[in-house]
Order: C-alpha cells, then sequence, then structure tokens
C-alpha cells in the first residue's frame, strides 16, 4: 500500500529544504521490524528524494548502540516499540528537543514528552483475550478481578522481562500505587496456568491450545494472526476474542511505538520532517491498514479488524510517568514472583 501525501505537505517539505542545505539522507535506527516500517520510509523517500538508511534491531542494543557512538553517531531518528525505551533513551541523553507546533496540534499530550524528547506514531492497547468456546465474557470485568479464585490455573501471559508487561505494571502504579500493584500482581501470579514463556502470538496460540483460557497481550498480535496468510493460523486467532477491561473506572491499558530526534543527529531538518511525515493523515492510515495498530490522530479510521475488536476506553495517565517507573515496575514484579 503507497502512502499518497498531500501537495501541500510535498510543498512545506520543499521550502524547508530550500531554505537550507538540502539533506540527501537521513539515518533511522528502528526497534521496529523492517517490514513494519521500510514501507513508509519509501514513500518518505518518493515524495522527498531524501534518502533513508534503514539500521533494525532490538531497542536496548540500538539504545546502547547510540550511547556508545557518543557524537559520532550517525543515527539521526529513534524508533521504538514501546515508551519504556524511549524514555531510557531521554535519560541516558541520547535524544535532543524536537519543538514542532505540527507535533504537539496532531498527539494528544499524554501521548508525548512533555520536553519534546519523543512522540507517539501509534497506540497499542493490551486487553484480555479469552477462548470463546470456554468462557463467558460477562465473567470478566476489571484487571483486578483477574486474581479471583475463579482464574486458578486459566492465565497466560508473557514473562516479567517483557516491556510490555513492564510497562502495564508501571501504569497500574500511576492510577492505585505500589501496594495495590504488589498485591494483584501476586494474585495474578498465583493464578498462572503455567511458567511465563514465548511472545503474545504464544499466549493467543496457547489459549486455544487449551493450556489456559485468557491471555493479556496486545490487540496487533491477534489482528496480523487474523489476517494472516496461513489459512491454520486464521483459524486459531479466531477461535479467541478480545474483552476491554476497567471500562466503568480507568480504562484498559495502552502502550506506543514513537520516535525521537537522536542527540547529535547530522540531519536534522530531515529527521524532523520524517517524524512530521510520519504524522500525517495518509501515514496515519497506512498504520492503522497495514500493521493493525491504532492511529494517534483522532479522526482516522481503524481497519476493519481493530473496529471488530470494538472501540474501548483507554487509560490516559502520562506515558512519560509510566517510562520513568519502568525499573520500579520490573523489582514489583520479581517480588511478586512473576519469572
Amino acid at each position: 500500500m503507497i502512502v499518497r501525501i498531500s501537495s501541500v505537505f510535498v510543498l512545506f517539505l520543499l521550502v524547508i529544504f530550500s531554505a537550507h542545505s538540502i539533506a540527501a539522507e537521513v539515518n533511522v535506527y528502528s526497534a521496529r521490524k523492517e517490514a513494519l516500517i521500510k514501507p513508509i520510509l519509501d514513500d518518505f523517500s518518493k515524495e522527498t528524494g531524501i534518502k533513508v538508511n534503514l539500521i533494525t534491531g532490538g531497542a536496548d542494543a540500538l539504545i546502547s548502540r547510540i550511547q556508545s557512538e557518543g557524537q559520532f553517531s550517525p543515527a539521526d531518528v529513534l524508533i521504538s516499540t514501546d515508551v519504556g525505551r524511549l524514555v531510557r533513551a531521554k535519560q541516558l541523553g541520547i535524544t535532543q528537543v524536537n519543538a514542532d507546533d505540527f507535533v504537539v496540534e496532531n498527539v494528544p499530550a499524554y501521548l508525548r514528552d512533555e520536553e519534546q524528547h519523543w512522540t507517539a506514531l501509534t497506540l497499542r492497547a493490551r486487553p484480555i483475550m479469552y477462548a470463546k468456546d470456554r468462557v463467558n465474557p460477562e465473567s470478566l470485568s476489571t484487571m483486578q478481578a483477574l486474581t479471583d479464585e475463579k482464574w486458578k490455573n486459566r492465565i497466560c501471559i508473557r514473562s516479567s522481562n517483557n516491556i510490555y508487561n513492564q510497562s502495564m505494571i508501571s501504569g497500574m502504579i500511576q492510577t492505585q500505587g505500589e501496594a495495590k500493584t504488589l498485591a494483584w500482581a501476586k494474585g495474578l501470579v498465583a493464578n498462572f496456568a503455567r511458567t511465563p514463556k514465548g511472545g503474545d502470538r504464544d499466549q493467543i496460540k496457547a489459549v486455544v491450545a487449551g493450556e489456559c483460557d485468557i491471555a493479556i497481550a496486545n490487540t496487533y498480535y491477534l489482528a496480523g494472526m487474523l489476517n494472516d496468510e496461513d489459512e491454520a493460523t486464521r483459524k486459531t486467532a479466531q477461535q479467541v476474542a478480545v474483552f476491554w477491561p476497567d471500562q466503568e473506572t480507568i480504562g484498559a491499558h495502552v502502550n506506543i511505538s514513537g520516535v525521537s530526534v537522536a542527540k547529535h543527529a547530522k540531519n536534522l531538518d530531515a529527521a524532523k520532517a520524517l517524524i512530521r511525515f510520519m504524522l500525517t493523515d495518509e501515514a496515519q492510515v497506512w498504520y492503522a491498514e497495514t500493521n493493525h495498530e491504532y492511529p494517534v490522530k483522532e479522526g482516522i479510521k481503524w481497519s476493519q479488524t481493530l473496529q471488530d475488536m470494538g472501540t474501548f476506553k483507554a487509560q490516559d495517565v502520562s506515558l512519560s510517568k509510566v517510562g520513568e517507573t519502568n525499573a520500579k515496575a520490573l523489582m514489583l514484579m520479581d517480588s511478586a514472583g512473576w519469572r
């Protein structure tokens, strides 16, 4: 799918680069898999003539690489799949302020750094998923209720070293405090059906295989399975449904994929233009339709798969705070016996 960017936006880019020496390239360090980001970068190059040099890898590895490269780092842009890593990059001093009214106008405040070091590109939700044939959705309500005795040996989730779970726990700390979050984590661990292992898709598959009845996972993993080319994968995913917890109170936990400008970016104008590009309506539509992630801009249509999962109320806690308490969340999970 090719992203068609408005002529007005292209004209804006041309004005930027005619007013400065034209940047021929921009270097992107991305924790997103190539298939999930390269099409957008290719469209940016087609529209602007700016070459994008893409390096992919794990978020921690890329952050360490930028840090070790120091002032000689070629990185202009850092893309990450979780707010915790973006906050860590800021704390390490390897990002810089990107004061851009376009970002402020298009991204809600809770989805960007107060000091403008990073901004969300897409929104991810982490609700409850359940076996359609074994779980009545009326038996589900809140995340807190997952500690009930009736869920004993019925829950699957990833390990405590997973950043998505760490951010989820950090969000709980923000909404209900450490003591209640620790008690909840202990109760959840007591209801695990197995020792945590694998990724989110593995949790979904475990539900279908009968190893557990419910799982906690990001919706785009299920959406990807529902749209997979492999028929067996699609059939597996079709046996699982999404339940949105805490809709009468704080809302479901959400996280982001996001972006920062590197501290020592050599192609600064191109880096800022790329971030703007990824926040255009057309690019946001592409994210929704192709990657099945929620747009950060209001008014952008979701993919049909996401629509079928239902609308939901999301937590609006500051994601900066979520990232800042990541280490505390991990220690809490360890104390709860979450492995």
